[in-house]
């Protein structure tokens, strides 16, 4: 299973959601497209097999994805505090692939009808996700 996490700011999330795949999931080839290099470092250091920086590779990994996982800005233009671009939510909007969205009430987004739940609780719903896939 073709995998991609995407993840700004520090990458924390995509980093604890890396960690959880490779633990759960044994047919995982995840790829970590961070928007800056401190995101996408602390996804290569949590075990993603590859990693990349920025919206260029957010375009490219996207085309090949069968999963892409990441908060629910990344599919939100100027989310993330700025740091998701029109172009990245669109190729993440447009993939041929499942989207699996950690809804994160931050960046002035909120989602309605979901609790705040701790973040643990949500990456075991995106292993529960990925299992029944």
């Amino acid at each position: 299973m073709k995998i991609l996490v995407i993840d700004g700011q520090g990458g924390q999330l995509g980093a604890q959601i890396i960690k959880a795949i490779k633990s759960n999931i044994s047919d995982a080839q995840v790829t970590a497209v961070g928007t800056n290099s401190a995101a996408t470092l602390a996804m290569l250091k949590a075990g993603a097999d590859s990693g990349a920086t920025g919206e260029n590779p957010v375009k490219v990994a996207c085309r090949s994805a069968q999963v892409i996982i990441g908060p629910i800005g990344i599919v939100i233009a100027d989310s993330l505090c700025g740091e998701i671009t029109p172009e990245m939510s669109v190729a993440v909007g447009q993939a041929n692939a499942v989207r699996i969205l950690v809804p994160m009430n931050k960046c002035e987004n909120r989602v309605a009808g979901i609790r705040n739940l701790p973040t643990n609780a949500l990456i075991d719903d995106v292993i529960a996700k990925l299992k029944d896939m």
